[in-house]
């Protein structure tokens, strides 16, 4: 299935996307895509519906985060080895684990803002894995058993903010709108292979990332179990998987966004993102 959370801001509805591509309204049965809902077993369930017995939503309605509860947003760094080499960085010997503030968090096609005082804001397509159960020092087999499905992420950053200040990356990665998530929360059942998906991005309608989660350094079923050695992983959560090469930092020279680009990113299978940059207030 494909799981849509749709309407303003603060007040999405559950959805699924039906075989031609149009919305269906679930909140009659669920009441959001969050918490229990979106265990697997719950999902199973839900697939068990006739979808186009479901009320047709009409018109195009904002597409909000398409999970919603989400109290970690969890994200892989240097996860790409050709992206490691693009930021002139060693392929780390376990994951490189930072957190995104969940305050990050919004729709697939909501604008991508510039805060305040930025030079270097920068794009990411990102695999996003959607945590469905809680999981604490699970193994690696088991590991699926804990997720509900996948989505598309921007995990867009400030890199002066990340890497020349002090601190740590966090305050690089989490300004308002720097983490669209969806459009869709697809189902870990419709991917058949999370490691080989093929993911893009263009600014203006240039090609700036074409790879793929092939070349992924720790997959999904690792991180999965890793993470859940540190911390209990909870319904909703989400686990960014880091990015292929690409992103402005890397070029020569780097380049990065500025007010009224057009970004937009898709993964194979999982749909596709487009976002206007538009300055803070």
């Amino acid at each position: 299935m494909k799981l849509v959370r749709f309407g303003e801001s603060g007040a999405e509805k559950p959805g699924v996307i039906d075989a031609e591509g149009r919305i269906r309204d679930l909140s009659q049965h669920v009441g959001d895509l969050a918490g229990k809902e979106i265990d697997p077993d719950a999902l199973s369930r839900l697939a068990g519906i006739e979808i186009d017995s479901l009320p047709l939503v009409e018109g195009t309605p904002r597409l909000g985060p398409c999970v919603a509860g989400t109290g970690k947003f969890i994200c892989i760094g240097l996860n790409y080895a050709d992206h490691a080499a693009e930021s002139g960085m060693d392929v780390p010997p376990e994951p490189v684990i930072f957190m995104k503030a969940s305050s990050a968090i919004c729709g697939p096609n909501d604008p991508i803002v510039i805060p305040r005082g930025s030079k270097k804001t920068d794009w990411e397509v990102e695999l996003a894995v959607i945590i469905g159960r809680h999981a604490k020092y699970v193994s690696e087999e088991d590991a699926m058993d804990y997720v509900a499905g996948y989505a598309v992420t921007n995990d867009v950053s400030e890199r002066e903010f990340q890497t020349e200040r002090a601190g740590q990356w966090t305050k690089g990665k989490s300004c308002d709108n720097f983490g669209q998530i969806g459009p869709w929360l697809v189902t870990k059942d419709e991917i058949t292979d999370p490691q080989n998906l093929k993911m893009w991005l263009t600014v203006n309608g240039e090609t700036m990332q074409d790879g793929s989660s092939a070349t992924m350094v720790y997959g999904v079923r690792h991180l999965v179990s890793y993470l859940s050695q540190f911390m209990s992983l909870h319904p909703g959560d989400v686990i960014s998987t880091g990015t292929p090469p690409g992103v402005g930092l890397g070029m020569k020279p780097p380049r990065y966004l500025k007010a009224g680009d057009v970004v937009e990113l898709g993964i194979d299978g999982l749909g596709s993102q487009r976002q206007d940059v538009v300055a803070d207030a």
